[in-house]
């Protein structure tokens, strides 16, 4: 393969990201403009984290088990005594001199909690009055300029607070090695008629044209950020979605809180890797910031490379990896667009927390792998490919079939190749002995095409360094067979020593019935037939056929993988709670994605 400039690699994978950008992320990449001019030609980035889902439980086609008793564990509020709320007059009615005093009223009134567990049928006529109440204050502060006054933030936040801090129950579901986020259901919340409107309301007012952040922040401090992120780790996804924008708002807005946001969400992160590996919050917190990260100023500060290397690597090696990968490999990809040099110890990293026996999470590893070499310095590729070769290797001989497929699909990337190509001569020789083995011992017949188009991509980049690898090969397969055999005839001495021995006769054999002569050549000649099927080493024939057969099943192996379906792992099915799963399709999220805030400091 002819190598590409640094040019030609950046323009082919600018021109896939460009594809996945659409024209709703124009503000994102303004305000991150100053800090990519900054960072010369490095291709531009995808300005927006992926958004979390909101329903992650996956359903088979057929009939619907539906569940009939479910544990209720929604959140216990504490009651107002006095519940009996009277209907105030509309806030388009009233006169202009009085809308001010009547906007408060509705936002006391707005304070009144009620039961929504124990009898949820209860003070029908007064909960409807309180929704109907917190929906026109919505309609009224969206669509109507200068009634966010200087009275209206306290009782605005108070309102807020009382509604929504509170103390969230134990989860309903399993915690370790039972949880299953793709089946388990979430725990919705009981009162979110009213949450809802709560969150929608406070969120319209942080966006207003009138908010004024430096009269905000008397009310909205560190102890209300503290009390928001205790909040996220609520099992109703619709409230996490909400909390999200809300926090992403305030960062945006009160730059005294920036360092301190920060700081707490570390030390979210710290409790979830070393002491409870239960959150639920923890993608919505890295889809924010991926947003913030998004738009660091550069050279980054020294508490950011930390933060990375601290948090977000060992974030890696949590059980529940699954629930936030792609947030979190969005994340360490934006920290090496920033930073190039940070590729070492991110790819190190990643090497160190690989898993051993869990395949599928080791298909997530490979996943966030192949973004980071999309974006990686060719300079920085030299200081860690034989490592990560190393690790590739093991990938394509590993049993599971979808780790072998997931690592042989780089050979498919073209500035993945370009980068192998320029590097061959450390490479190959690291890959052919596994990519050799398994072209002939791997049980999946699509691993093999995709190992012949492999090899035949290294043969067509440097004929003479694939023939010495193919020679190297062999010889290291006759230098273990002549080894197997020189222990092989040591056994032989010993054995014979042995039955020098007067007392040897009196041994028990371990096949009765059977001369000990017998019984020893029968067990040399099972040894030997095992020894000689392992050490098969490659004649000048064999070679010579490789050739041959690499560029017809190279070929051959692509036209069956398209031709094939992708092996999904197929879900058990699992009772449904019907109502859980109208309420998550009817959530309509607060904004479709997070805009990047530049960071000032």
């Amino acid at each position: 393969m002819p190598n590409k400039t640094k040019k030609e690699k950046e323009t082919a994978k600018s021109a896939k990201i460009s594809m996945k950008s659409s024209s709703g992320k124009e503000a994102a990449a303004e305000s991150s403009e100053e800090s990519q001019q900054q960072s010369g030609s490095k291709r531009p980035s995808n300005s927006t984290p992926p958004p979390t889902q909101l329903n992650k439980i996956k359903y088979s086609g057929g009939p619907q088990l539906v569940k009939k008793e479910r544990r209720q564990s929604s959140s216990r509020f504490s009651l107002t005594k006095n519940r009996e709320l009277q209907k105030l007059p509309a806030l388009k009615d009233s006169l202009l001199v009085e809308q001010e005093e009547l906007f408060v009223q509705k936002l006391r009134q707005c304070c009144v909690l009620f039961d929504f567990i124990s009898d949820p049928l209860s003070d029908l006529k007064y909960k409807e009055v309180k929704r109907a109440g917190l929906n026109e204050m919505v309609e009224y502060i969206t669509h109507n300029r200068e009634v966010v006054t200087e009275v209206i933030y306290p009782e605005a936040v108070f309102m807020f607070s009382v509604n929504l801090f509170r103390t969230l129950p134990p989860s309903s579901n399993p915690t370790g090695a039972e949880f299953d986020p793709e089946e388990d259901e979430p725990t919705l919340e009981a009162a979110w008629p009213h949450l809802q409107l709560v969150y929608e309301f406070f969120l319209r007012f942080l966006e207003s044209a009138d908010f004024q952040p430096n009269v905000a922040k008397k009310h909205i401090d560190q102890k209300f950020v503290m009390s928001l992120l205790e909040l996220f780790d609520s099992e109703d996804p619709r409230e996490r979605d909400f909390l999200k924008t809300i926090l992403h708002r305030i960062y945006g807005k009160f730059l005294g809180l920036r360092a301190y946001i920060r700081r707490q969400i570390n030390n979210i992160f710290y409790r979830f890797i070393y002491e409870t590996e239960h959150h639920n919050g923890i993608a919505e917190l890295l889809e924010i910031l991926g947003s913030i990260i998004n738009g660091f100023a550069l050279p980054l500060k020294e508490e950011h490379k930390m933060f990375l290397i601290r948090v977000l690597l060992p974030l890696h090696k949590v059980k529940s990896l699954s629930v936030y990968h792609p947030q979190l490999a969005y994340c360490v990809v934006q920290f090496l667009e920033k930073d190039s040099s940070l590729t070492e110890p991110v790819i190190i990293g990643l090497l160190k927390f690989w898993p051993k026996t869990h395949s599928p999470k080791e298909v997530m590893f490979l996943n966030e792998l192949e973004e980071i070499l999309d974006v990686i310095e060719p300079s920085e590729f030299v200081k860690v490919q034989e490592p990560l070769f190393r690790q590739m290797a093991k990938c394509v001989s590993s049993p599971h079939f979808q780790v072998a497929e997931r690592a042989l699909y780089y050979w498919n990337n073209e500035y993945i190749m370009s980068l192998i190509s320029d590097n061959a001569a450390k490479i190959l020789p690291i890959m052919f002995p596994s990519l050799y083995k398994n072209s002939k011992s791997h049980w999946n017949k699509t691993i093999h095409g995709l190992i012949y188009n492999a090899l035949k991509l290294f043969m067509e980049m440097n004929q003479k360094l694939f023939d010495d690898c193919t020679q190297q090969f062999k010889a290291e397969k006759q230098k273990e067979k002549y080894k197997l055999k020189e222990r092989e005839e040591m056994w032989h001495k010993i054995e014979g020593l042995a039955q020098q021995n007067p007392q040897s006769n009196r041994l028990h054999p371990l096949r009765p019935g059977l001369h000990p002569q017998e019984e020893y050549m029968l067990y040399t000649d099972s040894t030997i037939a095992v020894y000689s099927m392992e050490t098969e080493t490659p004649t000048a024939e064999d070679t010579q056929l490789l050739m041959k057969t690499v560029e017809t099943e190279a070929s051959q192996g692509l036209k069956d993988l398209k031709k094939e379906k992708v092996l999904m792992r197929r879900k058990s099915e699992l009772p449904q709670d019907v109502y859980t799963i109208k309420a998550l399709e009817a959530h309509k999220r607060a904004e479709e994605y997070l805009t990047a805030n530049r960071e000032a400091l």
